[in-house]
C-alpha cells in the first residue's frame, strides 16, 4: 500500500501509483470526501476550458464509444486522400 509522510507545513508529496491511479499532474485539483464514518475518498479534477464542455457531454461521449466499437470491429473505410473520400461518396449519393 502507497504510504508517504506529512510535512511540516501539512504538504505531502503523492507517490507515483497514487498520481497514477488518480489521473493527475501538476496543477490538476485534488478532491476530498469524508465520509461519516471518517473514512476519507480522494479524487483528481481536471478542468476543461469552457469551450471544449460539448466534448464531455453525455451525447457526445456516447457518440465516441459508438465510433470506438465501430473501429475496434473493423466497421470502417480507409482513404488515401481526400479525392478518393469525394468519389466514394459520390458514388453512394448516385446509388442511392
Amino acid at each position: 500500500m502507497p504510504a508517504t509522510n506529512l510535512r511540516e507545513r501539512y504538504q505531502l508529496t503523492l507517490p507515483t501509483e497514487v498520481r497514477a491511479a488518480l489521473h493527475v499532474v501538476p496543477g490538476d485539483r485534488i478532491d476530498f470526501q469524508i465520509g461519516a464514518d471518517g473514512e476519507v475518498r480522494v479524487r483528481g479534477l481536471k478542468t476543461i476550458p469552457a469551450d471544449q464542455a460539448w466534448f464531455w457531454t453525455k451525447e457526445w461521449q456516447e457518440g465516441e464509444r459508438e465510433v470506438n466499437e465501430d473501429i475496434a470491429a473493423g466497421r470502417m473505410i480507409r482513404f488515401h486522400s481526400v479525392e478518393e473520400m469525394d468519389a466514394w461518396l459520390d458514388a453512394q449519393v448516385a446509388d442511392a
